[in-house]
């Protein structure tokens, strides 16, 4: 697999998600981290992105609820290169019926090379990091070759 090197802005985009049980703590860390988060791009899936935008007067853009596709949302946008950060603040006790799409989320992250936190502490590394305001360098997966090329074929577009 081909990769290229992507450059980072200053402004991040950041995805901040959350399962119901888990809420309040990204609620609580956001509202704790504001004037860090403020100056970036924001984007959530269905009500957290409405209940941190009410609560915190962070502008979010809000997708829809993670189960109805909300999840698959965020995965096309990484894929894309449109999401630097995720905060996922997920329930791993809770057996969910979009657990499935929780996983591909998470392995998503970690396929395109995204900066991922499940946790406050993590969350707070993150956005303490001399990275989160400056621009920097990440190795991603080159779509741009996949998709000129094809997988699987010869620059033709014959099969191999």
């Amino acid at each position: 697999m081909l990769h290229k090197k992507i450059t980072v802005g200053e402004k991040k985009t950041i995805a901040l998600v959350a399962h119901d049980h888990r809420k309040d703590d990204l609620l609580y860390w956001v509202y704790k981290h504001r004037t860090q988060l403020e100056n970036h791009n924001l984007v959530g899936t269905g009500n957290t992105a409405s209940l941190i935008s009410e609560r915190t007067g962070l502008e979010v853009e809000a997708l829809i609820s993670g189960p109805l596709g909300g999840d698959q949302q965020l995965g096309a946008r990484i894929c894309e290169g449109k999401i630097d950060i995720l905060i996922f603040f997920w329930d791993p006790l809770e057996a969910l019926p979009h657990d499935p799409d929780v996983k591909a989320l998470l392995r998503i992250c970690t396929l395109y090379n995204i900066a991922l936190a499940s946790s406050s502490t993590t969350a707070t590394y993150l956005i303490n990091s001399p990275l989160f305001t400056s621009s920097y360098q990440v190795e991603v997966i080159d779509n741009d070759h996949i998709l000129s090329v094809g997988h699987g074929c010869k620059k033709d577009g014959m099969p191999k």
